[in-house]
């Protein structure tokens, strides 16, 4: 059986890890001339909510400041994504879980303001029923209480759905939830997801291994 499919929003639906990479380059080298490289982003910052990122970032300032710092952040990545492309094979899921009748929903690390604007400019606001901003629940991802939210709001068991993540973060809340997640591997390695977790690995939701995964729950030849 499948009754409902859970997605990561960012580097999942869209791939927008160079967009929140550059958004941090520039501001961190306005506040203080310092380096922040693509290794760093993928190893501490990729996939975590805004908290934990302000925190490796600056250890030693007050919730206050973090806080003041990740809005600075979001905005500039905001600036910086005026035009989005979905990931391929992401509308003809979408159109094949409504055709269906399975469920979807959006479970993110990112704050509301961002997944509004991200599903406004790929033109999605209007396909998904849910979207659980992780900001907004007593603990975000890694955590599974994000994914088991997510679950509940579609009236789905875990072993009946299907999660789609590009983070370690991501990966660890879905497996923790009990969902087969896919990784894709828009920002990290594919033996890290796997180790993470990951059922499979694909590149983009056109992947054989997906829909043959897709075909087989639903007993279609």
């Amino acid at each position: 059986m499948l009754n409902a499919l859970l997605f990561d929003l960012d580097g999942t639906l869209t791939d927008t890890d160079a967009l929140h990479l550059l958004a941090l380059q520039q501001l961190l080298h306005e506040e203080d001339g310092r380096v922040f490289t693509e290794q760093e982003f993928a190893a501490h910052v990729s996939g975590q909510a805004n908290a934990n990122m302000c925190r490796y970032l600056f250890p030693e300032r007050s919730v206050a400041e973090h806080e003041a710092f990740a809005e600075r952040k979001e905005v500039r990545f905001r600036q910086l994504s005026p035009q989005l492309k979905p990931m391929p094979g992401l509308l003809r899921l979408l159109d094949f879980a409504a055709e269906h009748g399975i469920g979807v929903c959006v479970v993110t690390n990112a704050p509301r303001a961002n997944a509004e604007h991200m599903l406004k400019v790929l033109g999605l606001e209007e396909r998904f029923q849910t979207v659980l901003v992780a900001e907004e629940l007593p603990r975000a991802k890694p955590d599974p209480l994000p994914y088991l939210s997510g679950l509940e709001c579609l009236q789905a068991r875990a072993e009946h759905s299907l999660a789609f993540e590009d983070s370690v973060p991501g990966l660890t809340a879905a497996v923790k939830a009990g969902i087969c997640t896919f990784g894709l591997a828009t920002s990290q390695q594919p033996q890290t997801l796997l180790s993470a977790g990951a059922h499979r690995v694909i590149q983009d939701f056109d992947d054989p291994q997906l829909w043959a995964e897709i075909h087989r729950r639903l007993n279609l030849a």
